[in-house]
């Protein structure tokens, strides 16, 4: 456990705000930090696709890779934590993203997918420790009816990452044409070891950069005093957890969530091609002016994933306004009618672009962001609002359900490569449609006292 003394968490008083603050300050920090990388590493999935010729579902197999770290360590971190508390079990995860970073630049030089999946399997192992870690330590900062609201608030911040990384994407991963194997092999020799060098630079620069920020980030949470908030450890484990029926239907809800979220903005980038958005932006004046603003550069020297690539920050931005909405929002409001509501807003954006083309059905997807927004939190923070001293179990149960992100992309793809993208959104329609129920159905057991 943590070096400081043990401290019961009391109500809300201008005392508690004051000691809470910077603690809260310093693990918004993580949120940020996991949002940007969680989303530039979307940005490197149209370049490996065409890099190593893969198909819609190959390329959906970097999320299988990059969240089944989650299913497969998100428990035996919550272990951890209730060893070591969540002080040393930040600095380990932090530790091990640095790694999984730096494990890119061997990726690239080699330029072998299975080494890309490798490394986004470490690097998510480290954010499955963070996430483990920080979620129920926002949440615990104060009393029970604030969960939610504080949560929304520092997810905001992990909005504001994702929110950042697609232009940093667009420029510096995207910007370019790559060249297909077929084209790779008729260069002469010196062009082609020319042409890898840059591709191996364009990947490695900005992960080493990232490497040293993390580093630098973990050696500054070795100085930085944290409350301890696990009292005790229980006996009774993840067996009495998964007793707790709305732990497990919020788990699920996690599930279609994370998974919906990661496969609308994995193949954003590939479905504003396929609709031949870039070549739309490039005739709309106003389009063209927000592409050009949003890259610094003019369009006619930028790739066409870079062109409609920069658009997918508005879809992450959304999800940043929408959680600085949403902690005021779930504070003033019962946070299960919030997630209801903003639920059925993402199932109209979609159906919406379903049936449109054109700017409509791009702006109907995008909006997709802003409803996104709330639901991790509010879900999160509403499944172990009753667990008592489970907390660091629960969080492993919740964390580990982020595995939908590695679950649901690839089926997506499949139907994509099937079907089409139009129709691909039923898959997706299905997930909200959980998450509506399920705010329905926790404020039905509020309103009558279920337990």
């Amino acid at each position: 456990m943590e070096d400081q003394k043990s401290e019961n968490i009391p109500s809300e008083d201008h005392t508690n705000k004051s000691k809470f603050l910077f603690p809260f300050i310093a693990l918004t920090s993580l949120f940020f930090l996991w949002g940007f990388i969680t989303v530039l590493v979307d940005s490197l999935i149209p370049r490996i696709k065409e890099l190593f010729t893969l198909n819609y579902f190959q390329a959906g197999l970097v999320q299988f890779a990059f969240f089944m770290a989650y299913f497969l360590l998100s428990i035996p971190a919550g272990f951890v934590l209730s060893k070591i508390g969540y002080k040393k079990g930040i600095i380990l995860g932090l530790l091990t993203m640095a790694f999984g970073c730096f494990l890119f630049y061997p990726a690239a030089d080699f330029r072998q997918f299975s080494i890309f999946l490798l490394a986004y399997f470490v690097l998510a192992g480290g954010m499955t420790i963070l996430q483990v870690a920080a979620n129920p330590f926002v949440a615990a900062l104060g009393d029970k009816k604030g969960a939610s609201s504080r949560l929304n608030l520092a997810q905001a911040f992990n909005s504001l990452g994702t929110a950042i990384a697609p232009i940093i994407g667009a420029m510096f991963l995207l910007s370019d044409t790559v060249k297909t194997e077929e084209e790779i092999a008729i260069l002469s020799e010196a062009e082609k070891n020319t042409y890898l060098i840059g591709e191996a630079t364009a990947v490695q620069s900005p992960f080493l950069v990232i490497t040293a920020a993390i580093i630098f980030l973990a050696i500054l949470f070795a100085f930085v005093k944290l409350p301890t908030l696990i009292q005790t450890v229980s006996n009774k484990g993840y067996r009495k957890a998964l007793e707790n029926k709305t732990l497990m239907m919020g788990a699920f809800g996690i599930l279609v969530y994370v998974g919906a979220e990661v496969a609308i903005g994995s193949y954003l980038v590939n479905y504003f091609i396929s609709m031949e958005m870039h070549t739309l932006i490039q005739s709309t004046s106003w389009m063209s002016d927000i592409a050009s603003n949003l890259l610094n550069a003019d369009l006619g020297s930028m790739d066409k994933k870079a062109i409609v690539g920069a658009f997918v920050t508005f879809y992450w931005s959304g999800a940043m306004i929408g959680r600085f909405v949403g902690a005021y929002l779930t504070k003033i409001f019962n946070p299960a009618i919030v997630l209801s509501c903003f639920a059925g807003g993402a199932l109209g954006m979609i159906l919406i672009s379903m049936n449109t083309t054109g700017l409509l059905s791009m702006w109907s997807i995008l909006a997709v962001g802003l409803f996104n927004s709330i639901m991790f939190p509010t879900i999160f923070t509403l499944s172990i609002k009753d667990v008592g001293d489970l907390k660091p179990q629960a969080s492993g149960i919740l964390c580990t359900m982020i595995v939908g992100g590695a679950l649901i992309p690839p089926m997506y793809g499949y139907f994509i490569d099937q079907a089409g993208f139009k129709m691909a959104f039923l898959l997706l329609l299905s997930c909200y449609s959980y998450i509506l129920y399920f705010g329905y159905k926790v404020r039905f057991e509020e309103t009558n006292n279920i337990r």
